[in-house]
């Protein structure tokens, strides 16, 4: 049988909504047999709104609303250094309407240095990493002639003083790093805790702290603005928007291996089809080309991961920094 130009056309156009509508069908179709009281789901934020944290929960929560055709509620709990959205997750019923996003305070560093009022793995259902971000030493540009880290290492040593550095607050990573770079260089640090690594990061800019180690995504705007000196990255392989910044395993210093991750989690207990549907569309949605390059462009790393490999992930985390604080003798004063 012989079409016309306009029958093809047709005929092709039919098709695709014919396959359009069946995707459309099967995200409705998941909807409704895992949710199906078609109420909002809500996803705490262990933050207060803006920042890093907040960002990543929003896209999500957008991608999965239109994945889901379920509404996702971003909903955001400070305080305690993530612990009273921990908290407020952990207690919530199994029912597949509250998730969280947990990141390495809450389920990393957190663990390892507090007596926490939940359990970081028995009290959660690990559904999926996001991705994560590397840590980045930095000083005020006040020390740009350095250069490079060996350049700053010796300046800091010939101070002969304990060096200040500021963090996000006790038992983060950005306070656990410079314990560890301390002894590992062997000078004394002054620890100067902050509510966030926001104010931390403006008074070493405004010259009362020696040294930082926040997270590139917090930190990546100063250092665009020439604010602040980067000097080495805790991944394991250099970074697309900064490709002149060399790793610490590139100075030989491969114990200095962190990221600030962030993933989804829920209360324990949620019915392992809830689990399962829910980690099948996040992995779509962190293999969408837009939504990549969207976090790249905020030093974000997508890391896909099923269920099991994002708990063993969170586990060997807990043990790592749990390590480090005994092996270090690192003292958190809370």
């Amino acid at each position: 049988m012989m079409y016309s130009h306009k029958k093809r056309v047709f005929l092709k156009k039919s098709l695709i909504s014919i396959g359009l509508s069946q995707i459309a069908f099967r995200n409705i179709s998941f909807a409704m047999d895992v949710w199906p009281s078609g109420k909002p789901i809500k996803l705490i934020v262990p933050a207060q709104p803006g920042g890093g944290l907040d960002f990543i929960a929003r896209i999500m929560a957008d991608k999965l609303a239109t994945a889901t055709k379920v509404s996702w509620i971003a909903e955001n709990i400070g305080g305690g250094g993530g612990s009273i959205a921990s908290l407020v997750t952990a207690r919530a019923p199994a029912d597949g309407q509250t998730f969280m996003i947990v990141n390495i305070s809450t389920h990393g560093t957190n663990p390892a240095v507090r007596n926490l009022p939940y359990d970081a793995l028995k009290d959660f259902t690990h559904i999926s990493m996001i991705g994560g971000s590397p840590n980045v030493l930095v000083s005020s540009n006040t020390l740009s002639p350095l250069g490079s880290l060996e350049n700053l290492f010796a300046y800091l040593k010939s101070l002969n003083r304990p060096i200040t550095y500021g963090s996000a607050g006790p038992g983060t990573s950005s306070h656990l790093l410079v314990e560890q770079l301390g002894a590992s260089m062997g000078i004394a640090v002054t620890h100067v805790p902050y509510r966030g690594i926001g104010p931390a990061l403006v008074d070493l800019m405004g010259g009362r702290l020696d040294i930082a180690f926040p997270g590139l995504l917090a930190a990546m705007q100063f250092i665009k603005s020439g604010r602040l000196i980067p000097y080495a990255i805790t991944s394991s392989h250099r970074n697309n928007l900064l490709p002149q910044l060399p790793t610490f395993a590139e100075k030989g210093l491969t114990e200095f291996s962190s990221l600030q991750w962030y993933g989804i989690s829920g209360p324990a207990n949620l019915k392992p089809e809830i689990t399962k549907a829910l980690n099948n569309q996040i992995q779509r949605i962190l293999h969408d080309q837009v939504l990549i390059s969207k976090f790249e462009s905020e030093t974000l790393t997508v890391l896909p991961m099923s269920s099991t490999q994002f708990t063993e992930y969170v586990a060997n985390d807990i043990q790592k920094w749990s390590k480090l604080v005994k092996d270090r003798n690192i003292k958190i004063e809370l």
